[in-house]
């Protein structure tokens, strides 16, 4: 989406599993942008009892910890192995997310600054990104973020295919996108895309 208003602008960033989304989200704040992460709500919301119950409801017992907690590595195995275990997952959480990502944008939206970014790694697929006004790609080669996974999230590349068959097709996002951000080299040329962007989207 690539519309323009007078409001602060609402900038959807979205890209591959471990593409650097949330590096370049990080440059837009360095900039005096607000972030709001999706992953970072979800994850608050799991420890919401009203979301607990919900989720015991659906898969008992097994996808909780001795302490009471969601255990997410064992509702990943299921939800990500089976589209209905997922789809179940996504109508318990993503309202909820949306309502949060809600409040927060408004909240932004009387503050001094430049934009409001919106980091969601399903931002197309919950249907999000009608809360931006424009929408970034992250691109950034396979076997980079093959290997930044496996370095930093111990994954194989079974477990990246998996996470990404669940999701849009990253050639349809990157066309549904109004703009591309290349992760092919270093930050310092990260933050002069984000920085020329961010310009154009002040000054349009």
């Amino acid at each position: 989406m690539c519309t323009s208003d007078s409001s602060i602008p609402v900038i959807g960033v979205v890209g591959g599993v471990g593409s650097g989304k949330s590096t370049v989200a990080g440059q837009f704040a360095a900039l005096g942008c607000a972030v709001i992460d999706g992953d970072a709500i979800g994850h608050e919301l799991l420890t919401r009892e009203d979301v607990r119950q919900d989720i015991r409801r659906r898969w008992g017992d097994a996808v909780f910890t001795d302490a009471g907690e969601v255990d997410r590595r064992a509702l990943a195995k299921i939800v990500f192995a089976d589209e209905t275990q997922l789809s179940a997952l996504n109508r318990i959480l993503h309202p909820r997310i949306r309502r949060r990502m809600v409040e927060q944008i408004k909240s932004f939206q009387g503050e001094d600054i430049p934009g409001i970014v919106l980091d969601a790694a399903v931002l197309f697929e919950a249907g999000w990104n009608d809360l931006c006004s424009k929408t970034i790609f992250v691109d950034t080669p396979l076997e980079e973020r093959l290997l930044r996974l496996r370095r930093t999230r111990g994954w194989d590349p079974q477990i990246v295919q998996g996470r990404e068959s669940s999701q849009i097709s990253l050639d349809k996002k990157a066309k549904r996108c109004c703009y591309i951000i290349s992760n092919h080299s270093n930050v310092s040329h990260l933050h002069e895309q984000v920085r020329r962007f961010l310009h154009q989207v002040i000054h349009r």
